[in-house]
């Protein structure tokens, strides 16, 4: 049974999209395309796979005039940012380059008795389940590896941001990588589990809420279907008594708010040594005084509306509790805050880990900051968490970095930055964050399976 998608424009409330959904019968004949395809797709060498996806990524790029402000009416972001094309044709051709390494045999011995070595395998189908924050490059971050790794791929993406599959989809099929290899769908939830309990995909890869995770985790149960999930988090910062504090400030406050808040890897928490504290708050104020909350079609607008009206009322309801029992607001409502999806960014002192605000995930632009005594303090506040994706250390000291850093339950260290993913790393988490890995090398070996070769040259 077919149900209608709705994107509702965060701008304005108005509908700005809509696609019907397929019916399960129409999905798993979709789905049958595409395995069918896989074998000829693997088969094709390496480097024309390569070439075939890197002229879809061009191609979106080619797009992208028409893509930002329609990114902008979908789900908010500021059309003065320019859209993902950078970071999405980065990370594609970063994993086209480790292609080869990431894909090679691994050979054990070859003499005169025998030949041992191990291949990396496609899975066959993969199905993306991607979301609305950064709707392309989180897509490409599977898409690319999967389709280059010999694999064919579905993709099923959110209704926030309903048309990015659509439009990726074009235009990998009009740069020549066959429609049956790469094919975008709209599904509902109901739909997309039974699709995933039965077996239909190699691999599933998703990225969004820890509900929407354990809801895949269920459908998949006992069809021992391969997951890559990345789910909630709570990332923090620590400026140390070392950092440089102002680009500690910036970075750490950029990282928080870029985008409303609304990132995976974005900044939720910070602490600071309390020799640097005041001086902190007080920098970080005069930042987010200094916002241009507006309609992000406006070149001047700095920070947009939240995608989603519920997504702003849990900020408000998070900052309202933490308020209530002590917290500081620092900033005051902005004349542009609607009530809605225009939200005033906060910052928040006076906060404790017995508030929402420093254990839920807020996905929005508020930060708490907290003042600490030293290292240890700070390492037990920063893994007092059910998350764990990244943590952002501030301090001129390397050797410290890393120290503090083997002590952090995360995915991802940064030292002097925050909010980036560097597609030569590994895109891990650990706990509620999530489970594999996505990017570098290790990204191939999650998208294919291991199979070992043993030949004996002679049977006497």
């Amino acid at each position: 049974m077919m149900t209608t998608l709705t994107c509702t424009s965060p701008i304005d409330g108005s509908v700005f999209a809509t696609r019907e959904t397929l019916s399960a019968q129409d999905a798993r004949d979709a789905i049958a395309e595409t395995r069918a395809a896989q074998a000829e797709w693997a088969a094709r060498p390496l480097q024309e796979r390569i070439d075939l996806v890197m002229a879809g990524v061009k191609a979106v790029g080619e797009m992208n005039d028409e893509i930002v402000p329609e990114l902008a009416r979908m789900m908010g972001r500021p059309v003065r940012y320019g859209g993902e094309f950078g970071g999405f044709e980065e990370r594609a051709s970063k994993m086209a380059e480790l292609a080869e390494e990431g894909l090679a045999d691994i050979e054990i011995s070859n003499d005169g008795d025998f030949h041992r070595y191990i291949k990396r395998i496609p899975h066959g189908v993969v199905f993306v389940v991607a979301p609305w924050n950064y709707p392309y490059m989180t897509a490409i971050n599977t898409v690319a590896p999967a389709l280059i790794a010999g694999n064919t791929v579905v993709l099923k993406h959110a209704t926030q941001t309903l048309l990015v599959g659509e439009r990726m989809a074009q235009a990998f099929h009009k740069a020549g990588v066959p429609e049956a290899v790469f094919r975008n769908v709209f599904l509902d939830h109901e739909t997309t589990s039974t699709l995933i309990s039965e077996g239909l995909f190699d691999f599933v890869n998703f990225t969004g809420s820890v509900g929407g995770g354990k809801a895949m985790e269920q459908a998949a149960a006992g069809t021992f279907t391969g997951l890559g999930l990345e789910l909630g988090g709570k990332d923090p910062g620590y400026a140390m008594d070392d950092a440089d504090l102002d680009a500690a400030v910036a970075v750490l406050i950029d990282g928080a708010m870029f985008n409303s808040g609304q990132c995976c890897c974005g900044i939720e928490r910070i602490y600071v040594h309390e020799s640097l504290f005041d001086s902190f708050v007080e920098k970080a104020v005069e930042i987010v005084r200094g916002y241009k909350l507006g309609d992000p079609l406006d070149p001047e607008t700095t920070i947009g509306p939240m995608a989603n009206t519920r997504f702003a009322a849990e900020v408000r309801a998070q900052i309202a509790e933490a308020v209530e029992k002590g917290a500081t607001a620092h900033i005051d409502t902005f004349a542009e805050d609607d009530g809605g999806t225009y939200l005033t960014p906060q910052i928040l002192t006076g906060v404790t880990h017995d508030m929402r605000v420093m254990r839920d995930e807020s996905f929005g632009p508020v930060v708490g900051i907290m003042p600490v005594r030293d290292d240890a303090e700070a390492i037990a506040l920063m893994n007092d968490s059910p998350f764990g994706l990244t943590a952002s250390l501030w301090t001129r000291d390397e050797a410290r970095a890393a120290r503090v850093g083997d002590a952090i339950e995360t995915g991802t260290i940064f030292m002097n930055r925050a909010d980036y993913l560097d597609p030569a790393l590994c895109w891990t988490g650990c706990k509620n964050t999530g489970r594999g890995g996505a990017l570098s090398v290790i990204g191939y070996h999650n998208l294919t399976r291991p199979k070992s070769y043993h030949l004996k040259k002679a049977t006497t």
